[in-house]
């Protein structure tokens, strides 16, 4: 891939993830939409664990994002496709798969 097509791709998916992100962090419109937490599991139980799924899932998606300005960065400085953290290049399929990769997978699973 060439970087136009890269930077292309970083840019759409940042703008995805921002639109994710700010959905999924919107603070609810209903003031009556409070969680209560009750001795039986009900629907306030239900919602509290529906929003504790999308604070897990917005954690996940604003690591991503920054992954992904840092890819963007890293093209701009002419240090795409090296790992960040012990300077090996990142495999051209591990790229093409996740462009916004700025780990090895050695270093990107001892993140983990």
């Amino acid at each position: 891939m060439d970087h136009a097509t890269i930077r292309g791709a970083l840019t759409e998916r940042l703008a995805d993830l921002d639109a994710d992100l700010a959905e999924l962090t919107a603070v609810p419109r209903d003031p009556a939409a409070t969680i209560s937490f009750g001795k039986r599991v009900g629907e306030g139980t239900a919602e509290a664990v529906d929003r504790l799924t999308k604070v897990g899932t917005a954690e996940q998606l604003a690591l991503m994002r920054v992954d992904v300005v840092r890819a963007l960065e890293k093209l701009d400085e002419g240090t795409y496709g090296m790992c960040d953290r012990c300077g090996a290049l990142i495999p051209e399929e591990r790229l093409d798969a996740r462009p916004w990769s700025v780990l090895c997978v050695r270093c990107a699973s001892a993140r983990a």
